[in-house]
């Protein structure tokens, strides 16, 4: 292990002073200037940060890593060398409760995916001698690939003493809330999740009598919120008397409101399917009219939209499958004009045309749009709640 680790310190500096060379400079100085913001000032630690994502994560324009490009550069690295390298393109980024020390290394809880990590640092056990038992750290990993179950501090690291653990509670929400494909790197989540998921489009189903609806943006924003207040009453309903005489129904659910692109459409598409969850399209109802007559005045406007929906990388091969599978007779001519190609039949084209727009869809298994955080956190959380 200690030769291990001698070693990745010696090419994680080869490493970052290859990412720093002049032939990388026109990809990374614009994030950092952007994380340094208007008025140009940024840490050393947010620097390293951003550094250390632009070499492990950042996609070149030909597809690679900085990382990629080091090992095939470097005819000299042993299978060990490129094994290791290679590995550290995926890099685990969480807030870590700290279980122990364990001679160099200390045991780690990630509040986000709820897995331990043994992890060491290249600098060696003097990184962690402020980290004590129950603080919290904010930083990246990646894996000691030789040496399976071991891991080492990549980039910034930041220690929080016990009594931030409030705050720290709720910083680790927020990254399994908008970073779901963080919590998704324990396997039992994963299954936990869909099932929340089966569980709540039903009950969405069932209070909205639809998985699929059309509405003004208001009426859309309206019926959501409803149906969060309905959801929260249901479960405080389920709870026993003492925690349910702490809660009113309704009085901690957030107001749900919609994006500005989406509030400012005609309408609102709202689609909770079973795969891709709940999503949101803008101007759907106007996608819907052309495939139920390809034919309509001023269809050009209706086209325009469509060929929007094909090439937004935000937006699902969802909504155009369910159009299409909604109108069979018609879909045939929505694509042959607007793409020009007499030829074209859904049936024998419409999953080439999706996977050949839309090709960063179908490059990974689907996951829950629900995320399901850890018995850790929850206790963390209700403790801050008390």
């Amino acid at each position: 292990m200690a030769d291990l680790i001698e070693r990745s310190a010696e090419l994680k500096g080869e490493l970052v002073t290859f990412a720093q060379s002049a032939r990388f400079d026109r990809w990374l100085t614009p994030l950092l200037l952007e994380a340094a913001g208007p008025a140009r000032q940024l840490d050393e630690g947010e620097a390293i940060r951003v550094t250390d994502h632009f070499i492990l994560r950042y996609r070149l324009p030909d597809g690679l890593t900085v990382v990629d490009r080091f090992v095939a550069g470097r005819k000299d690295l042993t299978p060990s060398d490129r094994e290791m390298l290679l590995g550290w393109r995926d890099p685990v980024e969480g807030i870590f409760e700290v279980r122990r020390k364990d001679g160099g290394a200390v045991v780690l809880l990630n509040l986000v995916d709820d897995l331990e990590y043994r992890t060491y640092s290249n600098v060696g056990r003097a990184a962690f001698r402020g980290v004590s038992k129950g603080g919290f750290l904010h930083t990246c990993l990646v894996p000691v690939q030789s040496a399976g179950g071991t891991w080492l501090v990549s980039g910034a690291m930041t220690s929080y003493p016990r009594s931030s653990a409030t705050e720290i509670a709720q910083a680790a929400l927020q990254l399994a809330t908008h970073h779901p494909e963080l919590v998704f790197r324990n396997a039992e989540k994963i299954e936990q999740g869909w099932q929340r998921m089966r569980e709540d489009r039903a009950a969405f189903v069932e209070f909205c009598g639809d998985d699929e609806l059309i509405l003004p943006p208001a009426e859309a924003e309206d019926l959501l919120n409803a149906y969060y207040r309905h959801r929260q009453e249901v479960t405080v309903a389920g709870q026993s008397g003492h925690a349910r005489a702490r809660r009113r129904p309704g009085s901690d659910v957030p107001l749900f409101e919609l994006p500005s692109e989406l509030a400012d459409s005609d309408t609102v598409g709202v689609i909770y399917d079973q795969v891709d969850g709940l999503n949101f399209y803008a101007d759907y109802g106007m996608l819907r009219d052309l495939f139920a007559d390809p034919a309509l005045p001023g269809r050009s406007q209706y086209q325009d939209l469509l060929r929007t929906y094909l090439r937004e990388e935000s937006i699902t091969p969802l909504p155009i499958r369910r159009l299409a599978a909604a109108h069979p007779e018609t879909t045939d001519a929505v694509f042959r004009k607007l793409l020009r190609r007499p030829g074209f039949i859904w049936s024998e084209h419409g999953d080439a045309l999706l996977r050949r727009r839309k090709p960063w869809y179908y490059e990974s298994d689907p996951r829950p749009g629900v995320s399901v955080i850890g018995d850790r956190l929850s206790e963390l959380l209700r403790a801050g709640r008390r």
